[in-house]
C-alpha cells in the first residue's frame, strides 16, 4: 500500500525519548503494511481527507491480503468511494458525524463505549499503559487518547517505532490491542457505518473493521505472556 498514511495531527510523542535517532533494521513487508494501514486509519478517523489523500486513495492499487477477501473487497470499495467524493463533501460529512457544539452524534472513544461516559476509567487505564510504553498525548491535541483514531496511531508507533523509540514486540502490540481496542472497536465502527449521515465514512468504517478483525484473529493465536511494556 503506497497511500500516504500519517495521522492528521501529532497525537502522541515519546515522553522520555533520548536525543538522537535510533538506528533500527527495516520492518518486514507485513509489519510495514500493518503500520501503513493503522496510519491511514488514524488519519481518516481523526480528520476528513483532503484532496491529495482522496486522489492517492482513488489511484491506489487493489491489495492481495493472503485470502482475506473481506479486506480486499473493503479496500476496493474505499478506493472507489475516494474517486467519487470531493474533499468538501467529505469534510461536511465528517463534521455532521463527529463535530458538534454540544455532544456530537458519534463519539468514537473507548470510555464512551465501555462505560457510557467520556473521560472515564478506561481512559485512565489507557494513560497508565501509555506511560509504561513511554508515550503521552502531544500538547495542543484536542482528542483524548482513547479516540479510535488515536489508538490506531498508537498501534502504528508500536509497530514502526518513532523518534527515540524502537518498534515494540508483538507481545506488547497484542497486549495494547486486547486491552484498549478489541473490546469496543466493532460496536463503534458499526455505529459509524449505520449513521444516517455516513456515505464515504460508511466505507471507511467497513475497511477499518475488516482490518481490525484480521488483527484480532492474528493476536488471538499469538501465545505470549509478555507484559505491555515488553
Amino acid at each position: 500500500m503506497s497511500v500516504e498514511q500519517r495521522s492528521a495531527s501529532p497525537i502522541l510523542h515519546d515522553s522520555d525519548a533520548p536525543g538522537g535517532d535510533l538506528v533500527r533494521p527495516p520492518l518486514s513487508e507485513e509489519d510495514q503494511a500493518r503500520a501503513d494501514f493503522y496510519g491511514l486509519f488514524a488519519h481518516l478517523l481523526l480528520a476528513p481527507p483532503d484532496a491529495a489523500l482522496l486522489a492517492a486513495l482513488a489511484a491506489a492499487e487493489p491489495i492481495a491480503a493472503a485470502g482475506e477477501f473481506a479486506l480486499e473487497d473493503a479496500w476496493l470499495k474505499l478506493t472507489q468511494a475516494a474517486s467519487a467524493v470531493d474533499a468538501a463533501a467529505a469534510a461536511d460529512e465528517f463534521a455532521a458525524m463527529f463535530i458538534s457544539t454540544g455532544t456530537p452524534p458519534l463519539n468514537p472513544y473507548g470510555s464512551f463505549y465501555l462505560t457510557g461516559h467520556l473521560n472515564d476509567a478506561p481512559l485512565a487505564d489507557l494513560r497508565h499503559d501509555l506511560a509504561r510504553l513511554g508515550l503521552a498525548r502531544a500538547s495542543g491535541v484536542g482528542e483524548s487518547e482513547d479516540h479510535l483514531g488515536a489508538l490506531c496511531e498508537t498501534m502504528r508507533v508500536l509497530i514502526q517505532g518513532g523518534p527515540g523509540m524502537p518498534p515494540r514486540a508483538l507481545a506488547a502490540q497484542k497486549a495494547f490491542f486486547e486491552a484498549h481496542i478489541r473490546p469496543w472497536y466493532a460496536a463503534c465502527l458499526a455505529d459509524i457505518a449505520h449513521s444516517a449521515d455516513a456515505n464515504f465514512y460508511r466505507v471507511v468504517a467497513g475497511v477499518v473493521d475488516a482490518f481490525l478483525s484480521i488483527e484480532a484473529q492474528a493476536f488471538a493465536v499469538l501465545d505470549t505472556p509478555d507484559p505491555i511494556a515488553a
